[in-house]
C-alpha cells in the first residue's frame, strides 16, 4: 500500500462497504502495460467518469454507476452476440464510484480523460508515463491523485496515465499493481466482483483448481493445451479477444495441417492496430486432471499475429497466447488468487 488515507476516506470506505458490496477489484494485463519513462511514485486502478461524481451522491448507491445500454453493472458475461466485460466500483479523490475495466495484463491502472476532467484534475504534460499496450507502445500524460480505494485496497498519492482507450466504454483501467496477496473472485452469473485480502481459502465446492505462475511481472500464467500443442496461456481479462503468437499457429498447423483463417485486425489501448487472421481452433485445455480437474474452453476463433506485446514480453520463440474475454467470460465464476497463485474455476453449465 502507499501513503495514508486521511479519517475522511475511511469513512467513505466504511460506508461503501456497507452498502454490502465487499471488497471490489482487479487487475488485468494484456492490453495495457504500462511502463514509467521516467522514476514515479507507484500507479494506482484509475477511473472513469459514470454520472456526476462531482455531484458526491450517497455511496451507498452503487447505481450512481451510469451504464449506458442494457448491460450488467459490474460482470458481463460473454452470449453469442456479445463479448464479456469486468469492471470495477473506484473511488478517487473521495468521488465516484467510477467505472474501470479490470485488466489483469497491465501492471498499472489509469483513467482517461474525461474522468480527470470531472475531478478537475489537470494534465502533466511534462511527466509522460509508457503505454505499453498489445499492438504499440505511447507515451501518454499523467496526472497526481490524492487517494484511489477499491475493494479493501486503499491508496495515496499518485501518478496515473491517461488511456485513450478505456476498453469498452469504461473509465480507465485497473491494473495489477498492489494485487498480490489479493483474492479477486468474478461471479458471471450474479454480475459480481469482489477483490479482497487472500485468506490462503481453497476452491469452494464444485470448483476447478488450475496453479499458476507469474511472469514478466504480474502476469498470470497457465500450463494450457490446444489441439494437443503444449502452450503458455496468460488471462488478460483487458482483452477482448483470444490472442496466439506466430509460434503456435506453425506449431499447431505442423500437426492439424493449414488453418483456415480469415483478416482480422487487433486494436489495443494505444489505438494502434496490427493484422491477424482469425482462425478455428481445437478448444483450450487448463489444468491436470490429478490437480483438480481439467478445464476446456471452447471459445469461437482465435486470432494469430506478430503482435508488439509479444516481442516486447520476448515471447516470440515458444506458443503463447493471450486468452481474452471471448474464452473468460464463457465462464460462469472465476478467481484468481495471488498468494495462492491459483485459478479456481466454476464452469457455466455446473449448479
Amino acid at each position: 500500500m502507499m501513503g495514508l488515507v486521511a479519517a475522511t476516506f475511511e469513512q467513505l470506505r466504511r460506508r461503501f462497504l456497507a452498502a454490502a458490496l465487499p471488497a471490489l477489484i482487479m487487475c488485468t494485463v494484456t492490453h495495457a502495460a504500462v511502463e514509467q519513462a521516467t522514476p514515479t511514485l507507484p500507479a494506482l486502478p484509475t477511473l472513469a467518469p459514470p454520472i456526476d461524481p462531482l455531484a458526491e451522491p450517497p455511496v451507498e448507491q452503487l447505481t450512481e454507476i451510469v451504464v449506458h445500454a442494457s448491460e450488467p453493472r459490474f460482470v458481463a458475461p460473454t452470449r453469442r452476440d456479445r463479448i464479456g466485460r469486468i469492471w470495477a466500483p473506484v473511488f478517487i479523490n473521495d468521488k465516484g464510484p467510477f467505472r474501470l475495466v479490470l485488466d489483469s495484463g497491465a501492471n498499472h491502472s489509469g483513467i482517461n480523460s474525461h474522468v480527470a476532467e470531472a475531478l478537475g484534475l489537470p494534465l502533466n504534460q511534462s511527466r509522460h508515463m509508457l503505454l505499453r499496450g498489445v499492438t504499440g507502445a505511447a507515451a501518454v500524460p499523467t496526472v497526481r491523485i490524492d487517494s484511489f480505494t477499491v475493494g479493501d485496497m486503499e491508496f495515496g498519492s499518485s501518478e496515473l496515465p491517461i488511456v485513450t482507450d478505456a476498453l469498452g466504454g469504461a473509465d480507465g483501467i485497473l491494473g495489477t499493481d498492489g494485487m498480490s496477496e489479493r483474492r479477486i473472485s468474478v461471479d458471471f452469473r450474479n454480475d459480481q466482483i469482489i477483490i479482497m485480502r487472500s485468506h490462503n481459502a481453497r476452491a469452494p465446492a464444485g470448483f476447478r483448481t488450475i496453479p499458476f505462475e507469474l511472469i514478466r511481472g504480474n502476469l498470470v500464467a497457465v500450463a494450457a493445451t490446444v489441439g494437443g500443442i503444449h502452450t503458455t496461456a496468460i488471462i488478460d481479462t483487458g482483452g477482448q479477444v483470444t490472442i496466439a503468437n506466430l509460434a503456435l499457429r506453425r506449431a499447431l498447423e505442423s500437426r492439424w495441417s493449414q488453418i483456415k483463417t480469415q483478416p482480422d485486425q487487433i486494436e489495443g489501448v494505444t489505438t494502434d492496430v496490427q493484422d491477424g487472421d482469425a482462425g478455428r481452433t481445437p478448444p483450450l485445455l487448463m489444468g491436470e486432471s490429478d490437480q483438480g480437474g481439467v478445464v476446456e474452453i471452447r471459445y469461437h476463433d482465435m486470432t494469430f499475429g506478430d503482435m508488439h506485446i509479444f516481442e516486447h514480453w520476448h515471447l516470440t520463440e515458444e506458443p503463447v497466447m493471450l486468452i481474452g474475454m471471448d474464452a473468460l467470460g464463457l465462464l460462469d465464476t472465476l478467481i484468481i488468487d495471488y498468494r495462492r497463485h491459483e485459478l479456481q474455476i466454476r464452469m457455466r453449465d455446473q449448479d
